[in-house]
């Protein structure tokens, strides 16, 4: 069944976390001057549970990572993660438990692949008696253990977007967000980066997945909700949705193009 989630929440409505729920987000509204970037979107992501955030360039996806990331405050709404407000007090207990990969690469050129890691580790709070062994698992995760002394700058670009992951993967996140996590890559290391994230989805961590890919999206995400102009259209997991269309759109792209339009976006 899809869920249309468009209503305007108090300010000062507080989520309250469900059995197995890691985020709760609660009318979450966010303007820039007189840009409406994100209007009332509320959504949950459970352990185990991958979910995809679609939406055209400029629908707001960013800004919600944004705000789910702590970068920014909503001008109204609430969220938690792991039932810990993610602003005022309770913030930087909440952020801690959250594994952010950027769509841009947060790492060193010139330093090798365990000295990036290192130099997160201190930056997480990893004890300093468990970093290199978190290290050599981060490492074995994503298939770079046998690379880790090589320079940042002498790795292709799959296996630096694997890195990434790495990272964030550091401190055990309890929500790992990924904004557009396969940007640029090859096949090969497309398919290794998700096969990595279905085995974390599996072992119990959430996920919440941004991707222009329809089919990264089909493959990994038993929820997506699709977003446009600030609004969340529509969610449920992609079989649903298109079976609330009748069955007659053959995939999700076609479903994401009948509810956001074919104009180009900029």
């Amino acid at each position: 069944m899809t869920t249309i989630l468009h209503e305007r929440l108090p300010e000062d409505a507080v989520p309250v976390a469900q059995p197995g729920e890691v985020l709760r987000c609660s009318g979450l509204h966010k303007s820039f001057g007189a840009r409406l970037a994100v209007d009332g979107v509320s959504l949950d992501v459970h352990a185990g549970e991958a979910y995809g955030l679609l939406g055209p360039n400029g629908a707001g996806k960013t800004t919600i990572i944004r705000m789910i990331c702590g970068i920014l405050g909503p001008d109204e709404g609430s969220a938690t993660i792991d039932g810990h407000q993610l602003w005022g007090r309770d913030g930087r207990r909440a952020r801690a438990t959250l594994g952010y990969v950027p769509q841009g690469l947060a790492l060193f050129p010139t330093l090798t692949l365990v000295e990036n890691l290192r130099f997160w580790t201190r930056l997480y709070g990893v004890p300093r008696h468990d970093r290199s062994a978190r290290i050599d698992e981060v490492l074995e995760q994503v298939g770079l253990a046998d690379r880790a002394r090589d320079r940042v700058d002498q790795c292709s670009g799959g296996m630096q977007r694997r890195l990434n992951l790495a990272v964030a993967l550091l401190h055990r996140p309890l929500l790992l967000v990924l904004d557009e996590p396969t940007v640029g890559v090859d096949a090969q290391s497309r398919a290794n980066l998700l096969d990595r994230l279905g085995e974390l989805r599996d072992a119990g961590t959430a996920i919440l997945y941004t991707s222009h890919y329809m089919d990264e999206v089909e493959r990994l995400c038993d929820r997506v909700g699709v977003l446009d102009h600030g609004r969340l259209l529509v969610e449920g997991s992609p079989r649903s949705l298109l079976d609330a269309h009748g069955g007659r759109l053959p995939d999700l792209e076609a479903l994401f193009l009948e509810l956001t339009g074919r104009a180009l976006r900029d």
